[in-house]
């Protein structure tokens, strides 16, 4: 791509400020570990819910999610489900207030406060070791996907060959583009990350609105319809995907083919069932779940968890839905030129590069850089917490200073860039990547997590080897069964992890009953409580369990279809099925006032009952 000196200073003065805005901050995170990684707890729901959604609009992501709705059109809405992208739903109605109650750091700390013994150390190390191979996954995504899209967009050949040394124009830009995301994220910890995160999100708003503006002015409703086959624009499916690419662009049914999705309506059902119990786990430990930690109490953690969402899916997807239609009609022609060697994850750089003008691009580019940025920032902001905070401080020096354990972070955030980056330079496509970090890693984190909610009698022991079962299940997934589609050798992973969890706990004794009645009385699970209840309300009449089972769940469904109306509302404006995207709004606007009532009100009473339990008892219970 030939850009202008014009695009070029806008990237340049982009990349420059980040990097004064992580030098700027560098004295307030640099107090201690707890400004560095959280922020002091001090941070405003709605910047760590700007935040949190600009780390969730990652340029790997949306190279992908433009590519998918190319080939699959409207049916493409559901793929996401792979994560589950509703898992921010279970976080908005519960989870996020559940977590936020624990007062701690990280998740590998949240951990000993539902278990004890040995069994909760086994367990906070295993989750620790997730935490850093989830990380170093996601990294080679990252490395992965920028590299394939600074080279596309950008002139300059920067392959090098140096002796033994030799890097792809590709690699180059990539590691240069991680070591400036490094360099103010390890300066500025949080705050810098959040402060970046909500210049990059005005950014890349003001991107994707442009986009859908250039598309709908560029392309009408009838060159869309020739250049689509039937059902493309059909949001429902039966238990086939009866999509024909073949008097059209041929290549696509083999990409179709190749994906594993012919039997949608099966992997449909597939995506409901994992993504349930994986909702129901709650976030990995990452960015997410160090947003939520980082939230001044536990109703900030819910209203920033459905902040997220309200802001990042309609801009998002008007500008995927806008990349995808000017490709679908003028590009196709580029694209079948390639031949078998067609990669639809360049329809993206090759849109950009085709129809933005002068200035707009720059934008755009500097949009799209701070969108990869933000998220990898999220990832070397958060990872290294489990190292120093659980690893360095609990078990080396639990003495150290301050400013010691600062530097230990910077040291365990550069090894994990350094060895996230080696993974990368071997890693595979963005698709492979995506469905191995979604279906297989995650399906081994599934189980035990689920069941540390619900289950009194679930213990340590179980935990540990639910999760190191699982663990060994999705590698042996990734090393030995290959060409069996992921997501359909998830209940193989999730079986195996159930059956860890439970013989794990049943062969050994329960946890300590007090760290078990305290965790109980500060979290209010519902669930499978009753004997560890009894004991609490023994101590403590006053006491009462969660009884919002029914409630919590009708909120999900309704959560489910207001999130799913956010994703296609942007998709109907830009391909003009009108009737459409007025029957998604009016959905949209009766889902909006039944959480008002059912949801959002009822975060009210948690403020005032949590501020009763922390000022009328003296402890935050």
């Amino acid at each position: 791509m030939n850009i202008s000196w014009i695009d070029g200073v806008i990237v340049l003065a982009y990349l420059s400020l980040t990097i004064l805005i992580g030098f700027w901050l560098s004295k307030r995170a640099s107090k201690n570990i707890e400004a560095y990684f959280l922020g002091g707890n001090s941070i405003k729901w709605y910047f760590l819910g700007l935040s949190n959604a600009s780390g969730m609009f990652d340029i790997a992501g949306t190279m992908w999610t433009v590519s998918i709705l190319f080939v699959y059109g409207l049916k493409s809405a559901w793929i996401p489900w792979l994560w589950p992208v509703w898992n921010q739903v279970f976080v908005m109605v519960f989870l996020a207030v559940w977590m936020r109650r624990s007062n701690v750091m990280t998740g590998a700390e949240w951990i000993l406060t539902r278990f004890s013994g040995r069994g909760g150390k086994m367990s906070h190390i295993v989750v620790i070791v997730f935490a850093i191979i989830s990380t170093i996954g996601f990294m080679a995504y990252f490395f992965e996907g920028i590299g394939k899209f600074a080279t596309s967009i950008l002139p300059w050949d920067l392959s090098l060959q140096a002796g033994v040394v030799a890097l792809t124009s590709a690699q180059s830009y990539a590691l240069i583009i991680i070591f400036i995301t490094t360099l103010y994220t390890l300066k500025g910890g949080m705050f810098s990350v959040v402060a970046a995160d909500v210049f990059q999100f005005l950014i890349m708003t003001t991107s994707c609105v442009v986009i859908g503006y250039i598309a709908y002015t560029s392309v009408t409703g009838e060159q869309i319809a020739n250049a689509v086959p039937e059902g493309w624009k059909n949001l429902f499916f039966g238990w086939k995907l009866d999509l024909d690419w073949s008097n059209i662009f041929p290549a696509v049914n083999d990409k179709i083919a190749s994906d594993g999705y012919g039997l949608f309506g099966a992997l449909v059902m597939m995506m409901i069932f994992k993504g349930i119990f994986s909702s129901l786990a709650g976030p990995v430990p990452s960015y997410d779940m160090q947003r939520i930690l980082s939230t001044r109490c536990p109703s900030d953690a819910a209203k920033m968890s459905g902040f997220t969402m309200l802001v990042l899916f309609t801009p998002r997807y008007l500008m995927v839905a806008g990349l995808a239609v000017l490709s679908l009609v003028y590009l196709q022609p580029a694209l079948a030129g390639m031949g078998d060697a067609v990669d639809f994850e360049v329809v993206l750089p090759m849109a950009i590069s085709t129809f933005l003008p002068i200035g707009l691009k720059g934008l755009l580019l500097a949009g799209l850089l701070a969108a990869f940025m933000g998220t990898f920032a999220a990832f070397v902001n958060s990872a290294p917490a489990y190292i120093v905070n659980d690893l360095y401080k609990k078990y080396i020096k639990p003495n150290g200073t301050p400013k010691e354990y600062v530097r230990m972070s910077y040291i365990a955030s550069v090894s994990l860039v350094v060895i996230g980056i080696s993974f990368g330079f071997v890693a595979g496509s963005l698709n492979t990547l995506t469905l191995w970090l979604t279906s297989s890693l995650y399906g081994g984190y599934a189980a035990a997590n689920v069941l540390k909610w619900i289950w009194w009698r679930f213990n340590g022991n179980g935990y540990f080897w639910g999760m190191l079962s699982g663990l060994i299940a999705s590698t042996s997934k990734l090393l030995f069964f290959g060409s069996v589609v992921d997501i359909y050798f998830f209940p193989v992973i999730l079986a195996v992890s159930f059956a860890g969890c439970i013989l794990g706990s049943l062969l050994t004794p329960p946890d300590d009953e007090a760290v078990l009645m305290k965790f109980y009385k500060n979290v209010r699970p519902w669930g499978f409580w009753k004997p560890i209840h009894n004991k609490v309300v023994a101590l403590d009449p006053s006491f009462e369990g969660n009884k919002d089972l029914a409630r919590d769940a009708f909120n999900v469904v309704v959560g489910i279809v207001w999130q799913m109306c956010l994703i296609v509302a942007p998709i109907f404006f830009i391909i003009r099925e009108n009737t459409s995207l007025l029957i998604t709004l009016s959905v949209f606007a009766v889902c909006t006032l039944i959480l008002k009532f059912t949801w959002y009100d009822n975060l009210k009473k948690i403020d005032q009952k949590e501020s009763y339990i922390v000022h009328g008892n003296g402890t935050q219970q």
